[in-house]
């Protein structure tokens, strides 16, 4: 009869224990799926408060910019077409502005208020619809290729489409500003293509971001009693003093000859070139020195 009732307590005993141990593994994992849920939920909050707030920042943001002055240089406007701005109708020098379409689009908000800084860009005192003058170019280099433009494929080798005499016939000029649009719309017209079916009308074909360092009108020849003008009026063309070298830097492409008339490095290109007492007087011939020396100090 003890046995009897030591092995029903036995079993009471065991059963107890299973269900404590069963009891406290269901509590286990309640717990594992309560903070799993709630890491969950907080990653779910922290990702669509963010997202919610790109906005709020966004509309933030270009509160603290100038909107008094226009960049070409600031990375939303950069990347954009330039024909999206510029577009060419037709064959006019001057850039045209482009109108409110294309900056509204981006800055509606501005636009909406005429007392923005913005309309200061272009009008002279908003909301008067009077313009101000086109601004100066300062923020765009020029790219020009002098081998692309005399060699196989151009429209024009004559070096005289583009330079003139200047400065008494010494120096050539060199195409600047709105002239330089004259000189170069004369091939790069609307819709222009080139030899490879290329786009050359926009203002990418020729412009790059970043300052423009021009090319000098002076060297040292220019230094020198010479005469562009005097030269090729008696026949001579451009290369027979200088020569296009493709893949140098713009300074570098056209080579000058050395302007001296005595003693000029060997197998150089000088004055000795030509004048040689064949073509012309030259050597060590001094009868004719007033030809290019003038004043008691024989200075050029």
């Amino acid at each position: 009869m003890t046995d009897m009732r030591n092995t029903t307590g036995d079993r009471a005993a065991r059963w107890r224990r299973a269900l404590s141990l069963a009891v406290l593994c269901a509590g286990l994992l309640l717990f594992a799926a309560v903070m799993a849920l709630d890491s969950r939920t907080s990653a779910l909050t922290a990702r669509f408060g963010a997202e919610s707030a790109a906005p709020a920042a966004a509309a933030a943001g270009p509160q603290d910019l100038d909107f008094s002055k226009f960049g070409h240089t600031n990375p939303q406007h950069a990347r954009l077409p330039c024909l999206l701005c510029h577009q060419r109708t037709d064959n006019s020098a001057r850039p045209k502005r482009p109108g409110h379409t294309p900056c509204a689009g981006c800055h509606a908000q501005q636009f909406a208020d005429q007392s923005s800084p913005i309309c200061t860009i272009c009008h002279t005192s908003p909301p008067s619809e009077a313009l101000k003058g086109f601004p100066p170019l300062r923020s765009f280099n020029v790219r020009f290729d002098h081998a692309t433009h005399t060699g196989a494929g151009a429209r024009s080798t004559n070096c005289a489409t583009c330079h003139r005499p200047s400065q008494r016939g010494v120096a050539l000029s060199i195409p600047r500003g709105t002239s330089a649009h004259t000189t170069c719309f004369q091939c790069h017209t609307p819709r222009a293509q080139g030899w490879a079916g290329q786009d050359i009308s926009s203002c990418g074909a020729c412009h790059r971001l970043g300052r423009h360092a021009r090319t000098p009108e002076t060297a040292v020849a220019y230094r020198v009693n010479f005469s562009h003008a005097a030269h090729t009026s008696k026949g001579l063309s451009c290369a027979e003093c200088h020569a296009v070298r493709a893949g140098q830097a713009q300074r570098r492409q056209v080579t000058s000859p050395q302007p001296l008339m005595h003693h000029a490095s060997p197998g150089a290109r000088s004055c000795m070139t030509c004048h040689d007492n064949k073509r012309a007087f030259g050597g060590d011939d001094f009868d004719d020195c007033t030809r290019c020396h003038r004043g008691n100090a024989w200075h050029f």
